[in-house]
């Protein structure tokens, strides 16, 4: 099946929403408790995306007319990257990452960083991001991590 990369739009918001959470409490769940789940699951309604999708620059996987996954670059920073899990290790997130990669070069951004999950750590690892300190909201953990674009001059 062939996989495509476009802009998310407005209209998307709701296939969005709805990926978002089937990956969270499908493939999140079992790195994180119920309740930090949940908490996450409120900053992803169709309206909250809808206002994401104004705000930063939004991709999306589709396989075709199917949205099947997500990401998204606000400024330096790799946010929101969620694929469906009944396709999920097929190269979808591979293909957002490439993307939001080729648009943070043409935007010359020297480096990106990525507020990773437990669940995504050794995904990003493998696409070169490193792990740079841990973050805490209450016992919800979170992984900063970061990969350089450019050579330092």
């Amino acid at each position: 099946m062939e996989c495509t990369i476009r802009p998310a739009l407005a209209n998307d918001a709701d296939e969005i929403s709805a990926i978002i959470l089937r990956a969270l409490r499908e493939t999140n769940a079992k790195d994180y408790a119920d309740e930090i789940i949940e908490r996450i699951a409120h900053s992803f309604s169709p309206d909250a995306v809808r206002r994401l999708i104004g705000q930063r620059t939004v991709f999306v996987a589709t396989i075709r007319s199917r949205i099947v996954g997500t990401a998204s670059l606000d400024g330096n920073v790799v946010r929101t990257v969620f694929v469906a899990p009944d396709v999920q290790a097929g190269g979808i997130g591979k293909l957002l990452m490439a993307e939001i990669e080729r648009t943070a070069r043409a935007r010359n951004v020297a480096s990106l960083t990525v507020p990773s999950s437990v669940t995504a750590e050794t995904f990003y690892a493998r696409l070169g991001f490193k792990a740079v300190h841990d973050s805490y909201r209450g016992d919800e953990r979170t992984i900063i991590m970061e990969r350089l674009l450019k050579d330092p001059i």
